[in-house]
């Protein structure tokens, strides 16, 4: 086995997505195996490498990690992207509590039944632009740095990028409001490592599509 930590999850974004974010932001390559079937997740749970019978699934450092909160905690800490103090961690984990709260409306979205779409996209319009952009938008310009805590870049930058991008794809204009989290975008889509992520052909994978949430409800047994 080499060196390069191994993903485990089916190919798309769903709960791995922000693993990916996190690990090409720090410029770790990656290896990842996707499941097809429920016999192959049921395989994994019988041979003991999924803690919970749940996926994510994360092999790093002689570890199988489960659970995403874990996992990211890990990547961050490992890669220099969780703060210089406990004070610092606190406010990371603070911000990305609340995008996750976002994400998860987006997460769901594909299963929605058709006749909910509309509904749940105005939700996610409104949650975007009246309870968490205007959250970060405060914050960068309060403190006027560059980046949402101690002036260097950590996993909440990383998860706010992908939460922008990720409500952008439903509501193009979201951000008209918000001239701070533009410019934020911009910085963010300029770093190398992230630059690299959003090229095609990266690890990034594309908006769920039908044969995705398929693919899920297969594996996973959702109705």
């Amino acid at each position: 086995m080499s060196g390069k930590p191994r993903l485990t999850y089916v190919n798309g974004r769903g709960r791995m997505e922000s693993i990916r974010w996190l690990l090409s932001a720090a410029g770790v390559e990656f290896e990842e195996i996707f499941l097809e079937t429920r016999e192959q997740l049921l395989k994994l749970c019988q041979d003991g490498s999924l803690l919970f019978h749940q996926l994510p699934l994360v092999e790093i450092d002689g570890m199988k990690l489960v659970q995403c909160r874990a996992i990211l905690s890990y990547i961050a800490g490992k890669y220099n992207l969780y703060g210089k103090d406990l004070k610092e961690r606190a406010l990371i984990d603070m911000y990305v509590e609340g995008i996750s709260d976002l994400m998860q409306l987006i997460l769901v979205f594909p299963f929605s039944p058709p006749a909910a779409k509309e509904e749940n996209l105005a939700t996610i319009a409104e949650k975007a632009t009246e309870r968490y952009f205007p959250v970060f938008e405060k914050v960068l310009k309060q403190h006027g740095q560059d980046f949402l805590v101690g002036n260097r870049f950590s996993w909440a930058d990383v998860q706010l990028m992908e939460a922008i991008l990720a409500v952008e794809e439903k509501v193009p204009s979201v951000l008209s409001g918000f001239p701070q989290l533009q410019a934020f975008k911009t910085k963010m889509s300029n770093m190398p490592t992230i630059k690299k992520f959003l090229q095609p052909g990266s690890p990034r994978k594309p908006p769920p599509d039908e044969h995705y949430v398929a693919t899920v409800k297969k594996i996973f047994k959702l109705n």
